[in-house]
């Protein structure tokens, strides 16, 4: 690795002093390629671009000006940007530091208040969304601007594996966070005490945890709900609607197997996601587990309120049940005693859906004790929980209850089943595992027609076979999404896939907003070989193309091959800047919505790169053409 170890204050006076003199020869001079690789993200979790020892030397580093400052550019060998430091406002000091990869920017460090110390610091493009504020420029985010959940439940396993409480804190729900969200007193008390006192507790997860070593890594985020959930807003709860997921768990590796860590209840203050719990790992006799979630149990916010009009007997199962909750089992609990815990409230959840009066009330019960099971049986607290779901289930389709509920106790089985044979299969069987999953799913959709949940199945079965190149088999589930589910958004999704499956031989119609203004109609490129090309600044698979059909159209231009781009990045990508350092010649179409956008529904978009062939008459060659049919077909059709 070509470059030193310096302090980021020294090096940000040295640049500044130099920058100052407005950048006159004998200072370009001064700094080198040595000087500015010295240079490291103030953040240890940036994955961004190093030349070799051997490639170093090699690098040019060139000056830039702008309107309002100037700055140094360090390029690769290979002329692709990796560091631009600039004095963004002009006042003679480098107060940005953008690192990049690939030619994109992945991470920039921000000096604020012009002090030479970094006070802020971004990532970007495939390092993910993150803004974090470093108040006390330390070098530790004490505040986060903007973070998802994804990252923040990675941020909270990372805390644990680098031991850094300050680090937690940040990602916990905090008494300014309560008040922003509108929250009830007994709500926002209840909370805070959840994640009080965190650097104790964290100390006591990690002194019986072997999954959180110092080696160990996060993986994925996971949750059993399939989005998030929006609670609308609730005397005694809220004054304003919440956005919150549930039950989210961390799988990480800790280099001997994975496993799961329960992050537990999220919830979403502005642009940052923050934990409602202290996460909790799962293993060993005695591991512990976090406490369940607040926010998403409306029936218990207003129980007073709630149990008006109801019959004694109701109100007595009512009121154990609120009384089982203020007492559940509280971060530090062995598995005993959450064990004991679920089983209790499944029981009590049971015995209220067997004295309901209506059907909408003992699906109700019903359903937050199916869910209940099945997270507790994935969370290894709850004994024979997948028999017991099993059990239930067989016992629906004996009373033939509701449809949706029968769905819902099925999908709730498949889903335990199917995460605890994932936990505990070893690397060479997991294909069989997703294999068996897909299988189950396509029979969950073909028995549950009208549940709620079949048009996503349909679309995920679709879009699984399709990428497997079963086209035949996409087709048909394809087909019977549009048929069943015709005002759905999946069901668009999946009349826009049958669409580009059967665009070739035919002309393509495509017209759309492009990037720089206007309007890009493909009738204008009639008379010319023409690649369609779906892409994003993310796309990893994208970039890597992009050299190759660089190529291909300088050499094909002037035989009459153009290209139009069609980019699916959400607001606030880089996307001209992208365009600009990989000096892309050809014009974009560009519409709000990213993979939701309308050009992305309407030709049923599942991944990227996706390109289509046009020959000079405007009909499709392919519909799923790869660098190498381009190398192949663009030759012979720029004959014709």
């Amino acid at each position: 690795m070509f470059r030193v170890e310096v302090t980021i204050r020294f090096l940000t006076v040295a640049l500044g002093c130099l920058i100052c003199q407005f950048l006159s020869n004998s200072a370009h001079a001064q700094v080198g390629v040595e000087t500015v690789l010295a240079y490291t993200p103030s953040q240890r979790d940036v994955d961004y671009e190093v030349p070799s020892k051997e490639d170093g030397p090699k690098c040019k580093l060139e000056v830039e000006r702008m309107d309002n400052g100037s700055g140094w550019v360090l390029y690769s060998p290979e002329g692709q940007i990796l560091r631009r430091f600039l004095d963004s406002d002009g006042n003679q000091r480098v107060d940005q530091y953008r690192y990049y990869k690939h030619g994109l920017e992945v991470f920039r460090d921000i000096d604020t208040d012009g002090n030479n110390q970094v006070d802020q610091s971004r990532w970007f493009n495939t390092n993910g969304t993150r803004w974090g504020i470093d108040q006390d420029e330390d070098g530790k985010i004490e505040r986060w601007k903007v973070i998802s959940a994804e990252e923040a439940s990675r941020e909270a396993i990372q805390a644990f594996i680098t031991r850094d409480d300050k680090r937690l804190a940040a990602v916990l729900i905090t008494p300014e966070d309560c008040r922003q969200l509108g929250l009830s007193e007994t709500v926002t008390k209840e909370l805070l005490e959840r994640v009080s006192n965190h650097a104790a507790k964290m100390k006591t997860v990690l002194g019986s945890t072997k999954l959180l070593g110092t080696n160990s890594r996060w993986t994925r985020f996971d949750c059993s709900m399939l989005m998030p959930s929006l609670i609308p807003a609730e005397k005694g709860k809220s004054s304003q609607d919440l956005v919150v997921y549930e039950n989210v768990m961390a799988m990480v590796d800790s280099g001997a197997q994975p496993g799961f860590v329960q992050v537990g209840e999220m919830v979403r203050i502005g642009d940052v996601w923050k934990l409602t719990q202290i996460p909790q790992p799962f293993e060993g006799n005695n591991a512990t587990v976090a406490e369940g979630g607040v926010l998403l149990q409306p029936s218990m916010v207003a129980a007073a309120s709630a149990s008006e009009g109801l019959s004694p007997e109701m109100q007595k199962l009512v009121t154990s049940l609120q009384e089982l909750d203020n007492k559940a089992p509280t971060g530090n609990a062995s598995r005993e005693d959450i064990t004991r815990y679920n089983l209790e409230r499944a029981k009590l959840l049971n015995e209220l859906s067997q004295i309901s009066t209506t059907a909408e009330e003992r699906s109700m019960w019903q359903r937050q004790r199916l869910e209940g099971i099945a997270a507790a049986t994935q969370m290894k607290t709850y004994p024979n929980g997948l028999e017991e779901l099993k059990q239930i289930e067989q016992q629906f389709r004996q009373q033939k209850v509701d449809k949706n509920l029968l769905a819902f106790a099925t999908f709730q089985r498949l889903l335990a089943d199917y995460n605890l044979q994932l936990e505990t299969a070893e690397a060479n069987d997991r294909a069989k595992v997703q294999e068996n999953w897909l299988m189950a799913l396509e029979g969950f959709a073909q028995e549950f027609p009208d549940s709620p949940d079949s048009a996503d199945a349909l679309l995920q079965l679709g879009m699984t076979y399709e990428f497997n190149g079963n086209i035949e088999d996409a087709r048909k589930w394809y087909s019977e999404l549009v048929q069943k589910y015709p005002q759905t958004a999946s069901a668009q999704k999946g009349k826009g896939a049958l669409n580009r499956l059967e665009l070739k031989g035919k002309r393509l119609p495509l017209r759309g907003k492009a990037l720089q203004g206007g309007t890009i109609d493909l009738s204008a490129y009639q008379g010319k070989v023409t690649a369609v090309i779906f892409w994003a600044t993310w796309c990893k698979p994208c970039t890597e193309d992009l050299p190759q059909i660089l190529e291909l159209y300088r050499k094909y231009r002037p035989d009459g091959f153009e290209i139009v781009g069609i980019n699916l990045d959400a607001e606030g990508a880089p996307i001209q800047q992208y365009i600009d350092n990989f000096k892309i010649p050809w014009y974009h179409i560009h519409e709000d919505g990213g993979l939701e956008s309308r050009p992305a529904i309407e030709f049923g978009v599942i991944s990227l790169p996706t390109m289509f062939l046009v020959d000079r008459s405007g009909t499709v060659v392919s519909s799923s053409a790869t660098v190498d049919d381009l190398k192949k077909l663009v030759p012979e059709l720029v004959k014709r």
